[in-house]
C-alpha cells in the first residue's frame, strides 16, 4: 500500500455553471485557484453523461453516454496533476427519474445545477502510469 499523511490547507463550496462540464468545471476551478491536490464531494444534475468502466482484463475504459437528464445522486473524486494540469478523476451514481441508478467513472455531463465542496491539500499529488492495472495512479 502506498500512503501518506497530508495536511488540509482551504475549503472551498462552489456552484457549478448550467451548461459547463461537470468534470471540467472542477478542474478550472483547481487550476484557477492554484489547487494541486484536493478530494471533492458533489451532488446536483446532470442533462446528459458520459460514464466509463474500465474492463480490467483488456486494461481500457468502456464508455457508456446517457442523453436525458439525470440527477446526481453523489459524486465524489480527487485532484492531482497528471501531465502538468489538475485532473479532477470523478465518481458518480447517477438517478433516472424512474429511480434506476447508473454509476461509473464520470467523464462528462452537461450541469444543469451541481454543488461542489472541495477540500484541497497543502502537497501536490502527481498521477503516473502504473504498469500492473495501465493506470494513471497516484504516488
Amino acid at each position: 500500500m502506498n500512503s501518506r499523511e497530508v495536511v488540509t490547507s482551504r475549503e472551498f463550496l462552489a456552484s457549478l455553471d448550467h451548461g459547463a462540464d461537470w468534470r471540467e468545471e472542477v478542474e478550472e476551478f483547481a487550476a484557477r485557484e492554484g489547487v494541486e491536490a484536493a478530494w471533492f464531494v458533489g451532488m446536483g444534475a446532470v442533462q446528459d453523461a458520459e460514464v466509463w468502466y474500465y474492463d480490467q482484463s483488456d486494461k481500457e475504459y468502456r464508455s457508456v453516454s446517457f442523453d436525458e437528464p439525470l440527477e446526481v445522486a453523489s459524486c465524489v473524486g480527487n485532484v492531482a496533476m497528471l501531465d502538468g494540469e489538475p485532473f479532477a478523476h470523478t465518481h458518480a451514481v447517477l438517478s433516472r427519474e424512474s429511480g434506476q441508478t447508473l454509476a461509473g467513472h464520470l467523464d462528462a455531463g452537461t450541469v444543469f445545477a451541481g454543488e461542489v465542496y472541495l477540500r484541497a491539500f497543502e502537497e501536490p499529488l502527481t498521477r503516473e502510469h502504473d504498469e500492473v492495472t495501465d493506470l494513471d495512479l497516484w504516488l
